[in-house]
């Protein structure tokens, strides 16, 4: 039935839209279309890893096609976005010039880029042939999902405290590193064990994705436990690693007694009123990967962003506890401040903080997926990209100045 009601959906939109002031917009090419596979119709490739830039397009908007996963489904009612009547005109400085945001898209590879502003949308574009029903890879924007259900469990009486070590809820991890770390420690990425999270060589996060994958998994709390050296005492320095919120995604799943999945879908995603099913995918083990992968729409994206930009609370629900969110979003000591836990950024509960005394934060994928919040303004930007280079990219300096100037414009 959900199938034929997109269908039916899908018709009456291709009608609408290109009369519809302040509609999606969609274009089949992009920057270098050709090096992302256009000729071939943005082909899905394989599992093989790295993805070829012929395969990026195709791959990271149908991953869910790829790997095994379960499905949160939609709301039966959604939440509403209004549009504004006329699409958002901004300009921004990066690199001595100013540009506009058909420039950003002229040169960035983005498949899909949406700015909203409280329940309206300001700005909706898709490139390479993808469009509003495509859903777009979340990378590790998933890890910040998995610290708002923690929030949830934890309002829940699931989990009754994150001072408490990792194996109170994943027994699997009892004598372990990881086992033996509070849950707090985990959520800032500061569980002091050793854990190399590279991506442009052979690190630590490649060795548990391929432990994690394989036929022979021993079983997910195992694979992790296999990372069981300790080089700082818990929650006293940060090291980014994927290990970290595979663990969280454990203590969750075992405090509630149910999939990931379930619980995303039953205490955020249709509580909020997704209009779309989400995938999130699964490891051999059959336990979702919490460090990544989830795959979702750009407005239930935006939704997402939005519900935190409100504290937690959308759709006529609080869906998130407001200090959770508060927590979740602030850095909660000297070490995991902006310029400290890194150059640029701080970190909160898997959530990445910008500097500056304006509370705003992020949630941040590798490869360009992005979602920038400003809860002052209630101000959201999601970004869905194919960026050759995992990371350290300039493109994100440049996203950063459009944002900057998102939130002088409409932000106040």
């Amino acid at each position: 039935m959900r199938r034929v009601r997109w269908v039916v959906f899908c018709l009456a939109a291709a009608v609408i839209w290109p009369a519809w002031a302040g509609g999606p917009v969609f274009s089949d090419s992009g920057p270098d279309a050709a090096a992302y596979g256009a000729a071939q119709g943005y082909p899905v490739g394989s599992r093989a890893v790295p993805v070829p830039q012929s395969a990026m397009v195709g791959h990271y908007s149908h991953f869910a096609d790829m790997y095994p996963h379960r499905v949160a489904a939609e709301a039966s009612v959604p939440s509403v976005w209004r549009r504004a009547e006329a699409e958002l005109s901004l300009t921004y400085s990066y690199a001595g010039a100013t540009h506009d945001l058909p420039d950003y898209l002229s040169h960035n590879p983005v498949t899909g880029l949406l700015i909203a502003h409280d329940d309206t949308i300001l700005f909706e574009h898709y490139q390479y042939a993808r469009t509003d029903r495509d859903q777009f890879l979340s990378q590790s924007m998933a890890k910040t999902i998995v610290a708002m259900l923690m929030g949830i469990a934890v309002r829940e009486g699931a989990v009754r405290s994150i001072d408490q070590p990792a194996a109170d809820y994943v027994p699997a991890l009892a004598g372990s590193e990881y086992g033996k770390t509070p849950i707090r420690a985990l959520l800032h990425m500061a569980s002091g064990v050793a854990f190399k999270e590279v991506y442009d060589a052979p690190g630590d996060n490649q060795r548990l994705n391929e432990m994690l994958f394989d036929r022979n998994n021993p079983g997910t709390a195992q694979a992790i436990a296999v990372f069981n050296t300790r080089e700082a005492l818990p929650d006293t320095r940060f090291r980014y690693a994927g290990s970290q919120s595979e663990v969280l995604g454990l203590v969750v799943s075992q405090a509630v007694k149910m999939p990931l999945t379930e619980y995303l879908r039953t205490r955020l995603w249709q509580p909020m009123g997704a209009e779309a099913d989400a995938a999130w995918t699964i490891d051999t083990a059959g336990q979702e990967t919490g460090f990544c992968c989830i795959s979702a729409v750009l407005r239930d994206w935006a939704r997402v962003g939005m519900m935190l930009a409100n504290d937690g609370a959308w759709n006529g629900h609080q869906i998130v506890p407001r200090q959770w969110v508060l927590d979740a979003t602030t850095a909660q000591a000297p070490f995991l401040r902006p310029g400290l836990a890194t150059p640029f950024f701080g970190y909160g509960y898997q959530t990445w903080l910008f500097p500056g005394p304006r509370r705003q934060f992020a949630f941040l994928g590798i490869h360009g997926q992005a979602i920038f919040v400003d809860p002052v303004s209630k101000l959201v930007l999601v970004h869905t990209a194919v960026r050759v280079k995992a990371s350290q990219d300039p493109a994100a300096l440049e996203l950063r100045a459009l944002w900057d100037a998102l939130v002088a414009k409409v932000g106040g």
